[in-house]
């Protein structure tokens, strides 16, 4: 079997979004521009894989310094045996990090071992993992963090040049007109709309009366339906999600920051979700997301894997769902042109549904050219103190 013959960390940064966006308002300091953070294995056949872990979008030089430590732990092994390589690094991390920013880096470089093994055996990821369920699944735009109509009616538009009529969007307790205004914008284009509270970084956590009031202020405005309502407690206080179950009709999601599936299937059959997020950059790579699919078989928890990070760990999460039968996949919005580019047209959008890749591996390209137009930037980082960029009033969307 071909053995590690190196490791290479990789950060590149580029331009994301545009500046008026609030994303990059409240969380990018130094303006629209991101890193992503990859591990590059390369085996002793030649062939090179690319993994990614999301934790480089906050804290690039804490990415690189653990995928230096880790490396050593690596090389000269079996690059075949992923799963092998994965309980290597984990019993060198996980006294000081069994979960967290460790855990990404565990996931960059179990894609990347799944992506050099795929282009290996000349296979896509998900035929080493029992094969593709089907030839498409649904996707939903994820974007929806506007404090402007105009950019609201934007990405409705980039829904509809796509076929997408599922829209997630960006909405804290305080957005009453501004969710009914685009609950009913949206229908208007037969777009049904799921919304993100953005409580993942919330601490303490929102009462779930909030939350109830909310959703029956929401109503008393709007009739059209919420898809889900994702992220709406602190991703501490699983009873919080327990409890807003049982007071909402409308299926609560999360899970999107948890970094092992143990945690995760443990919610699961806690009741805690009626929907899950695994993202394969942050949880331990796309084998973890397939244990995640396959506890979901027991507990009936709808999987929706996340994907918000660079092309490596977009497709990664997008391979486990095609061999795991998801039925439905997030699509960002946000422009991210190192990203489009690496993933080029095996992230085929057509009618509303993703088309399965075919290339091997994860169906990523990087080319020394891509790497130079894309240097890293320190500064180009995602802050989680968040800024109040002072947004408008709700007032503004009752007009």
């Amino acid at each position: 079997m071909p053995r590690i013959a190196n490791i290479r960390c990789l950060l590149l940064s580029s331009a994301y979004a545009d500046a008026d966006d609030p994303e990059i308002k409240e969380c990018f300091p130094n303006g629209p521009k991101r890193t992503i953070g990859m591990v590059e294995v390369t085996l002793d056949n030649g062939v090179t894989g690319l993994g990614e872990g999301y934790l480089a979008v906050f804290a690039p030089l804490v990415f690189k310094s653990i995928v230096e430590l880790c490396t050593p732990q690596v090389l000269g092994k079996d690059g075949f045996d992923i799963d092998r390589r994965v309980k290597d690094l984990r019993s060198l991390c996980d006294y000081w990090s069994l979960q967290g920013a460790a855990r990404h880096v565990i996931s960059a470089f179990e894609i990347a071992l799944q992506d050099a093994r795929g282009k290996s055996l000349g296979q896509p990821v998900y035929n080493l993992l029992g094969g593709a369920r089907a030839g498409s699944i649904q996707i939903y735009g994820s974007g929806g963090c506007c404090d402007a109509k105009e950019q609201f009616r934007r990405e409705l538009d980039l829904l509809q040049s796509k076929g997408i009529t599922l829209y997630k969007i960006r909405s804290v307790k305080r957005d009453i007109y501004r969710t009914a205004w685009i609950l009913e914008e949206a229908a208007r284009r037969g777009i049904t709309i799921g919304i993100d509270m953005c409580q993942n970084l919330a601490d303490p956590p929102q009462a779930v009366d909030d939350v109830v009031e909310f959703v029956d202020a929401v109503r008393r405005v709007s009739k059209q339906p919420i898809l889900f309502l994702e992220e709406a407690i602190g991703p501490d206080a699983p009873e919080g999600f327990k409890q807003l179950r049982k007071r909402i009709d409308i299926p609560v999601y999360g899970g999107e920051i948890i970094t092992t599936p143990k945690e995760m299937i443990t919610r699961m059959r806690d009741g805690v979700y009626d929907g899950v997020q695994p993202d394969a950059s942050v949880m331990g790579g796309i084998s973890a997301v397939m244990e995640i699919f396959a506890a979901s078989r027991e507990t009936g928890t709808r999987v929706v894997v996340h994907a918000w990070g660079g092309a490596a760990a977009i497709m990664a999460s997008y391979h486990a769902a095609f061999a795991a039968d998801g039925d439905l996949v997030e699509y960002p919005m946000l422009d991210f042109p190192l990203g489009a580019e690496m993933i080029g047209d095996q992230g085929q959008i057509i009618n509303g549904r993703l088309i399965r890749p075919t290339a091997p591996g994860i169906g990523v390209t990087l080319t020394p050219e891509m790497e130079a137009r894309y240097p890293f930037d320190p500064a180009a980082v995602y802050s989680c103190a968040l800024i109040d960029f002072g947004p408008p009033p709700d007032e503004y969307w009752r007009t």
